[in-house]
């Protein structure tokens, strides 16, 4: 039996069709109900619906947010690579972990919606390009996130003695920001088996970037562990992420087999979305009953 990092739980909130004052306002109930992280979306429009409703920039919300919230940790799930330059975002993340004392991750994924990057103006290159400038990227931030001082200069990205001064905080138990990277295909798994601190993907779901996607979870889990191997990684160190929608709140003995199936594979990072204002008492009472209980359970696999 291999021991696990402690088993972590998140709320997928999301700003698509929020106002400032109503995501706030979720994020504070998240932080209060206990939950380790909240997650925004690096979209430029909802990606489900009518484009024509809010959804700020996620960066710029999570500065705002870090200096509303005191424990929560805060992330984006996850960060489109073709909207900054890896370099500066590693700043912005690293500028929202001071704000924050040290509670941000830095989730990174290649991107995949093609009408917002149509309608802003951005390109959206072949996958295989893709997930070359993904590969670069996670090169680029996984240096400046470990404190070196980065030369890199690749066919995408280049950068000539780069720092990050605020530097990310480092905690106990927490040396630097975490990286997160998502992978649900074997080349970029390949990626986050070599870089990321956290592993994270998702079921296939159409209309969503694991659309098309033809490998189950234990297939990719199972891959991920031999790739992370073969790149002589620990596999106790790395930390698996994986995220569901409100239905898996629909009871507690739900929630139980949801969070015992993905354990079961190895997950360590269990995130649901976040129900409406009006539907939240199950999530309330999983919370501060089932939550606690399975935080207790020991984790093996």
């Amino acid at each position: 039996m291999t021991d696990r990092p402690p088993l972590r739980f998140g709320l997928f909130i999301g700003q698509a069709g929020k106002s400032w004052a109503r995501l706030l306002d979720d994020v504070l109930e998240a932080e209060a109900l206990g939950y380790d992280h909240a997650w925004l979306v690096d979209h430029l429009t909802p990606t489900d619906g009518p484009p024509e409703r809010p959804c700020g920039e996620a960066w710029t919300l999570l500065a705002a947010l870090a200096a509303r919230t005191s424990a929560i940790e805060l992330g984006v799930l996850v960060t489109n690579n073709l909207f900054r330059h890896p370099a500066l975002l590693a700043k912005e993340a690293a500028t929202v972990d001071e704000i924050s004392g040290g509670r941000a991750i830095l989730g990174l994924g290649s991107g995949w919606f093609e009408p917002e990057h149509r309608r802003f103006g951005f390109a959206l290159p072949p996958a295989g390009e893709r997930v070359a400038r993904l590969a670069e990227a996670a090169i680029v931030v996984r240096g400046l996130l470990d404190r070196e001082r980065v030369t890199f200069a690749g066919r995408f990205y280049r950068v000539e003695d780069a720092f990050l001064d605020p530097a990310p905080v480092a905690r106990p138990g927490r040396p630097s920001m975490p990286l997160l990277i998502a992978a649900h295909r074997p080349r970029t798994l390949a990626i986050a088996a070599r870089l990321a601190d956290i592993w994270d993907t998702f079921p296939a779901t159409p209309g969503a970037a694991t659309e098309a996607v033809t490998e189950d979870l234990a297939t990719q889990a199972a891959r991920f562990d031999e790739l992370a191997r073969l790149a002589g990684r620990d596999l106790a160190a790395i930390r698996r992420s994986t995220w569901t929608g409100v239905h898996a709140l629909a009871s507690e003995n739900r929630f139980r087999r949801w969070v015992d199936e993905m354990t079961g594979l190895g997950f360590t990072d269990l995130t649901t979305a976040m129900p409406g204002p009006g539907a939240r008492d199950g999530l309330r009472r999983i919370a501060s009953t089932v939550i606690p209980e399975l935080r207790r359970a020991p984790v093996t696999a």
